[in-house]
């Protein structure tokens, strides 16, 4: 089972359709899987796609954050979504990078409860810049 993080804390998981990869996506798929080594350039930002979900696969990886920042560059304006290892320290920089949510598992979020998360949810004050606004 899956938890999702957001600003708010702890949701349950709302999407219900599914996440092709990109080798079983047709053209205009309305969500989309993402590797971590993906090209963000290959990603074809059809009208009909509004889910983008891109995998973390050790909280090392950072890959992650690369793709989402690309995509929004790009202009993709559709729910972004990171999945796997990513820890509680790292949601301000996944929202930063442009994520909306975060999906975790039940052992991270054990292991990391919703009040850890919380914590960083006001991610535009807490950045080194508001820091040294003072």
């Amino acid at each position: 089972m899956s938890i999702i993080v957001t600003d708010t804390g702890f949701q349950p998981d709302d999407w219900q359709d599914g996440f092709p990869t990109q080798s079983q996506a047709a053209n205009d798929v309305n969500s989309l899987d993402v590797p971590s080594d993906a090209n963000p350039d290959a990603i074809a930002l059809t009208a009909g796609l509004c889910m983008i979900r891109v995998d973390f696969p050790s909280f090392a990886d950072g890959r992650g954050f690369t793709i989402a920042r690309q995509l929004r560059l790009r202009g993709f304006t559709g729910r972004l979504r990171a999945k796997g290892h990513v820890l509680s320290d790292q949601y301000a920089m996944a929202r930063r990078s442009g994520f909306d949510e975060v999906e975790i598992s039940d052992d991270i979020a054990a292991r990391q409860p919703e009040a850890d998360w919380l914590a960083r949810a006001n991610w535009r004050a807490h950045d080194y810049q508001a820091r040294l606004r003072g």
